[in-house]
């Protein structure tokens, strides 16, 4: 092999591994894929749907409501959005989602999924936790019925983008 072969093999072996150091340190510290598994967060996103999560937001941003976040147990990791932050007051009253005694526009939220939000509360937030819900209130494990409170801690990403289905490709909301 000539010398210039060799550097060439160099090059391109270097390249291939910055390549892999790269996608590495995006993948560990920045983006990851979750895929969503049930139904709770229909319509919004679908059972099977790969989406991109951020994993930086949150060590420069607080959740915010509406964000639709994943969460990590032990267990299983859960895809659902925040309703309620530290010190605010959650109701659900007569269909209707109150926080802080506030109505809140859910256009995220089917008809049918509206209507099919039982009364719940009123809590109030714990500081440093969140309370959280699937846009399928009716089949959604959540805050009001199995995950409880969620730990800040507990919330590794916000969704950015669905990323598979090739055809439902596109921004979370």
């Amino acid at each position: 092999m000539s010398e210039q072969s060799k550097s060439e093999w160099l090059e391109w072996l270097k390249a291939i591994a910055v390549a892999i150091t790269l996608a590495f340190i995006l993948r560990t510290f920045f983006f990851a894929t979750s895929i969503v598994e049930g139904a709770s967060m229909d319509p919004t996103l679908q059972n099977g749907e790969r989406v991109m999560f951020n994993k930086i937001i949150y060590y420069i941003d607080e959740p915010e409501r509406g964000d639709i976040v994943i969460i990590e147990r032990p267990v299983k990791s859960y895809v659902k959005r925040i309703i309620g932050q530290p010190g605010d007051t959650v109701e659900i009253r007569d269909h209707e989602l109150y926080v802080n005694g506030e109505k809140e526009t859910q256009e995220y939220l089917s008809e049918d999924a509206a209507s099919a939000t039982r009364d719940y509360g009123p809590v109030d937030v714990p500081d440093g936790k969140y309370f959280v819900m699937g846009d399928n209130r009716s089949i959604s494990k959540d805050s009001r019925n199995g995950l409880g409170f969620i730990e800040e801690d507990e919330i590794i990403g916000r969704t950015e983008l669905v990323i598979y289905p090739f055809n439902e490709w596109g921004l979370t909301n």
